[in-house]
């Protein structure tokens, strides 16, 4: 199944994003929205929007603004806050049409689009979530802390090694030169991808947002999914189940061997929880 490179201009900001299409759309299935987290980009779904598409799903990831190939402004243009990126991300959806969707996230920055699920849940059918801070509680490790500092953040900003560090450092295991090359070329490209990054890190205000989601799925009536790599040097699967049992539609799957990004390190147990949890919407 072959991935698309799209691009979508809402306002002033570019969004960019990867998509794969079903060979037959069936319209009793709908979309599935997937985000990544930091410092990671769509490219991240590589493996999982042809997955996705074969069970005859749409299946889209965009660049956060920022980050990957969308538009990376100048905080006077962006906040980077996430309250800036819950509003841009719903600006992009009405301008693609998507009316109603299946959310797919990972990471620390996909978490905010669990903030955009909670304002928007008449949006939302299903929500999947991999290694994504929804607890509260949950904290930001030093290598992402540290990617925020006066000064040495914004070296490392710059750096695009960093990308390798973090992306290899949440799993241990390596990521292929060839995919690196991907993930580093925003930052070799322009100082703009490190500045973003910086602002984004530096804006994450994790507490709060992390106490805003565990509120809002409490509430949560629609299937969720909470699936966890347990060798997440960050975010730690015990705390994910226990978090996942407080909530009332929620059902709990630990990936063995997999770390804090799972698409990256073992996108087929990913893939297979996945794709079960969502064809459930189809035996309702």
């Amino acid at each position: 199944m072959a991935i698309a490179e799209q691009k979508q201009t809402v306002g002033s900001l570019e969004w960019f994003y990867r998509e794969a299409e079903p060979t037959q759309a069936d319209p009793a299935k709908l979309p599935v929205v997937c985000l990544h987290g930091l410092v990671s980009q769509s490219y991240g779904w590589r493996q999982v929007l042809p997955a996705i598409a074969d069970a005859g799903f749409r299946a889209i990831a965009p660049d956060w603004i920022g980050a990957g190939f969308s538009s990376q402004p100048e905080r006077r243009e962006f906040a980077y806050t996430p309250e800036a990126f819950v509003s841009a991300l719903e600006a992009w959806r009405a301008e693609l049409g998507i009316e109603r969707l299946h959310l797919v996230v990972q990471g620390y920055l996909g978490a905010v689009g669990l903030l955009w699920a909670a304002q928007h849940p008449d949006r939302v059918e299903r929500i999947a979530l991999f290694n994504t801070p929804f607890y509260a509680g949950a904290s930001v490790p030093w290598k992402i802390r540290q990617l925020g500092l006066p000064l040495a953040g914004e070296m490392l900003c710059q750096d695009p090694l960093t990308v390798d560090r973090v992306l290899e450092g949440g799993g241990g295991y390596r990521v292929e030169d060839a995919d690196l090359d991907v993930y580093r070329r925003p930052y070799l490209s322009s100082s703009a991808a490190g500045r973003a990054l910086l602002a984004t890190v530096r804006q994450l205000d994790q507490a709060r947002v992390s106490t805003e989601i565990a509120s809002a799925l409490a509430q949560w009536s629609q299937p969720i999914l909470v699936g966890w790599g347990d060798r997440d040097p960050w975010l730690t699967w015990v705390e994910a189940e226990a978090g996942a049992g407080k909530l009332t539609s929620a059902e709990f799957v630990r990936f063995e061997e997999t770390g804090h990004y799972p698409q990256e390190d073992w996108p087929e147990k990913l893939c297979q929880a996945l794709l079960l949890f969502l064809r459930g919407a189809d035996l309702r």
